[in-house]
């Protein structure tokens, strides 16, 4: 069979079991399979195929149209261009998660603080443009914690990394100049009505607190003066609609100086503070 051919049978599957982008999934998952970069998997449509191929990208297929991420899937996702591992035990890295990093970036970290840290991305991340800085990881999850090690571990930062089961700031100690945190806060009304790709694959734990949403924001405000440096920052992600109640709620915790960042696509995405 040729590739191309191959290729076209994916996105049809993919279709009639109502994927949202079905042709971009199924090209993903083809690269994987064959294996080569999602970039130049053009390169490779007029080739023939193998039957250990065939059965991988159709086992891909398989678990795609039950509605399984494409990251969990393949066990990995890039993030600022680096690779994540990812598994059911923590949320996948989002695009929109990089707005924190752009803006994390504008001005140095030394010790940094990321409560809730799943994949362990942001954090993992800044060590890894920051050759210089160190960082505690929290999480609630043991297994979450464990995923974060390993990535630390292939991305050669663990060294600089110390991982801390806490619920929030429970089992933290210590001052940081900066704090960031991608924390759950999908309303209870909204987990509903979301995509079977999150709601019934994504921890739970990491996408609501139930009720409004804000719960984490509440508990995180109220160690912050606690545990900043003079001058430090927190970074933390909204809902895109959150961005008035989060600010007022981080009033609380006295900050100098707050704002609202926008992501790529125009909408309320980062809560900056300064202590």
């Amino acid at each position: 069979m040729i590739l191309q051919a191959l290729l076209a049978q994916g996105i049809a599957r993919l279709k009639s079991a109502e994927v949202p982008d079905p042709a971009g999934d199924a090209r993903h998952l083809l690269a994987a399979a064959i294996p080569c970069t999602k970039d130049r998997l053009s390169l490779y449509l007029p080739n023939t195929v193998t039957d250990g191929q065939i059965a991988c990208f159709q086992g891909f297929l398989t678990a795609r149209e039950r509605r399984q991420p494409v990251a969990q899937i393949l066990g990995h996702r890039l993030f600022w261009g680096r690779a994540f591992k990812v598994t059911s035990d923590v949320l996948d890295p989002r695009p929109e998660t990089e707005t924190l990093i752009a803006a994390a970036l504008e001005k140095p970290g030394r010790r940094i603080l990321d409560l809730g840290s799943g994949t362990g991305c942001i954090a993992l991340t800044l060590l890894a443009e920051w050759p210089d800085a160190s960082s505690i990881l929290t999480d609630i999850s043991p297994k979450a914690l464990a995923i974060a090690r390993e990535n630390a571990m292939a991305l050669g930062v663990a060294s600089r990394a110390q991982f801390v089961l806490s619920n929030w700031w429970k089992d933290v100690s210590g001052h940081y100049d900066l704090v960031v945190s991608n924390p759950p806060y999908i309303t209870e009304t909204e987990m509903a009505k979301l995509a079977p790709d999150v709601r019934d694959w994504e921890p739970h734990l990491a996408l609501t607190p139930g009720g409004d949403g804000l719960d984490a924001y509440r508990r995180i405000a109220a160690g912050l003066r606690t545990h900043m440096e003079e001058g430090g920052r927190a970074l933390l992600e909204i809902g895109h609609t959150q961005g008035a109640d989060v600010l007022e709620i981080m009033k609380d915790a006295g900050p100098s100086a707050f704002s609202c960042l926008k992501d790529m696509n125009g909408h309320d995405r980062i809560v900056s503070v300064t202590f």
